[in-house]
């Protein structure tokens, strides 16, 4: 019954898990996927023998939706997150509201894809980690759940040698978002950072900070960045970098009559 969760197998059991058509099990002799509903060949396999015939992991329209969910909650943009959630709260036709949301967005969509297959390979994984825990061994690894590794496929870093600029480019060479900094007080005070509109919510800011302080660490520079009072989403990234809030500015508008 044992056998290796390879790469070609792991692909294999993604392709029928999203069939609803049939009942699916794993040869693990042949390292094939059979229908019981749609048997090809002239006997008829003996599926009671559980040390050769196992079923593949469950996966239902459910699952998907439940998927559908996590991904847009995960979105901080909120134009892309809310034409999801407008969506998935539809009485029918779910599956393909959210299908066309996406295709207005082609980075967004792309980065969808990945993470639908991440998270459906860690579904398999979890399944063959249970039979080898049956079969006294150690469990494999999950893939990772972040955005971060699937940001850095999609964008090309560039860096300016002398100066301590940054920027995003996408697979066109168009600029999706930058950072730059300058010499102050014997450290680095963050100038600018950007992220166009339609990247936005991908976690491309967190990587260009964080490009920029493996840059500055470099050369053993402190950093720092003023944030206005709205931006407290950005700080938590910030303080995750291990930033520490060091003052606080306070300003007094003037206002006619007062």
């Amino acid at each position: 019954m044992r056998f290796e969760l390879n790469e070609i197998l792991t692909n294999e059991i993604l392709f029928y898990m999203e069939n609803q058509d049939g009942e699916f099990f794993l040869d693990t002799k042949e390292l094939i996927i059979i229908d019981i509903y749609n048997k090809t060949g002239d006997e008829e396999p003996d599926l009671i023998d559980d040390d050769r015939y196992i079923s593949i992991p469950h996966w239902e329209p459910k699952d998907g939706y439940r998927l559908m969910g996590k991904f847009a909650a995960g979105l901080k943009n909120p134009v892309v997150r809310h034409e999801l959630d407008e969506a998935l709260n539809r009485s029918k036709g779910v599956f393909k509201a959210y299908k066309t949301a996406l295709e207005q967005y082609p980075k967004t969509e792309k980065l969808w894809f990945k993470y639908k297959e991440r998270q459906m390979k860690n579904e398999v994984i979890s399944w063959y980690n249970a039979l080898r825990e049956e079969w006294g061994l150690k469990p494999i690894g999950a893939e990772p759940e972040d955005y971060s590794s699937l940001i850095l496929e999609d964008f090309i870093f560039k860096e300016e040698e002398n100066i301590f600029c940054i920027t995003a480019e996408n697979s066109d060479g168009e600029k999706a978002g930058g950072i730059s900094a300058e010499l102050f007080n014997a450290g680095l005070k963050i100038k600018n950072i950007e992220v166009k509109p339609e990247y936005r919510g991908m976690g491309l800011g967190k990587i260009l900070i964080a490009k920029l302080i493996e840059k500055a660490d470099r050369q053993k520079l402190d950093v720092t960045i003023d944030l206005p009072a709205e931006t407290d989403f950005f700080a938590r990234s910030l303080l995750l970098e291990n930033f520490k809030l060091c003052s606080q500015k306070f300003i007094r508008k003037y206002s006619d009559g007062i």
